[in-house]
């Protein structure tokens, strides 16, 4: 080749290399969003925004197609059937319930997790660094911190005898029981465990703790149910729970990984993904901030002093 021609081919590809990214990026892309229970407002505020500061914009280049169970898992193989059938680019499913939902619905649609507490034991990847299929995203790690977690709930209510687990039929919530429990116990704590499989069950759930005397809850990580904080404070249960969003609506304390960053990763895999990224071959991350976020105010109202080390070490306390 001629040193001229070489060239202009260098110069033609510097020209056409950034007017195909621009044309990549100006092409409007669908995303569908599936979550099981009720919107949570600030992360998934902070998915929108991150999807914008990577250059997708609403009304511009990319439609969001959000559809919402409201706590019934039953109706997630309909909804998720809806979302199908507009053949998005990148399906995000929140949850272990809507990921499973997701996985039966569809095995070409690329899935990203926002987030999942144990993808490899609920057969949604093969590995973290190679998941194998035609899903990808973000793990909680709620399972690993458990330990901590039923810590901050000791740490903060030691005079507690015995301690309800929330439940729903959440598919990890076995696994992640036997957790909890072996962690309450090591601190010489009777467990009491309650499963709620709707929010219309909740209110029963609260009155055989209360029938029960439990002098504390635990909350097991799973799509958000607001009327949890509202039956506990009303129940006069302190209770623990392993993200904040229950804790911004009214619950006591919380321990775990920050729900914002995990949807901001959460939007970083969907760019990656519409950018050609294979699920297959993109590995799975874990959060490495976790936030121990404490409400005074409500501790006020149940008549508790928050221990001067669990203050020192809060990320938040809310006054």
């Amino acid at each position: 080749m001629k040193r001229r021609e070489f060239i202009f081919l260098v110069m033609g590809t510097a020209i056409i290399c950034p007017m195909m990214a621009m044309a990549q990026q100006s092409k409007t892309v669908r995303v569908g969003m599936l979550n099981p229970s009720f919107a949570v407002q600030q992360p998934l505020d902070a998915f929108r925004k991150q999807l914008g500061d990577l250059g997708y914009i609403e009304g511009k280049n990319l439609i969001i197609d959000y559809r919402t169970a409201e706590g019934h898992f039953e109706r997630l193989p309909q909804l998720v059937k809806e979302l199908v059938a507009l053949r998005p680019d990148v399906l995000v499913a929140i949850a272990t319930p809507a990921i499973a939902a997701a996985q039966r619905a569809t095995s070409t649609i690329p899935i990203v997790m926002s987030p999942s507490t144990d993808p490899i034991g609920s057969g949604f990847i093969k590995s973290f660094a190679h998941p194998g299929g035609n899903i990808t995203g973000v793990a909680n790690m709620y399972g690993d911190v458990m330990g901590k977690s039923v810590e901050t709930l000791h740490e903060l209510l030691p005079a507690a005898k015995t301690v309800a687990v929330l439940m729903s039929l959440n598919t990890t919530h076995p696994t992640q029981y036997e957790l909890a429990r072996a962690a309450l116990q090591s601190f010489g704590t009777s467990v009491f465990p309650v499963v709620a499989p709707t929010p219309d069950d909740l209110p029963d759930a609260f009155h055989k703790m209360t029938d029960a005397h439990c002098d504390a809850l635990f909350v097991l990580a799973d799509p958000f149910r607001p009327t949890i904080a509202s039956l506990a404070a009303s129940s006069r249960i302190p209770a623990v729970y392993q993200y904040r969003e229950f804790v911004d609506a009214g619950g006591l304390a919380s321990y775990g990984a920050n729900n914002v960053g995990m949807f901001k990763m959460a939007a970083r895999y969907v760019d990656r993904i519409l950018k050609g990224a294979s699920p297959s071959e993109t590995p799975v991350e874990q959060p490495t901030k976790f936030e121990l976020i404490v409400n005074l105010k409500t501790a006020k109202a149940l008549g508790l002093t928050v221990p001067p080390s669990i203050l020192a070490r809060a990320d938040e306390v809310i006054e």
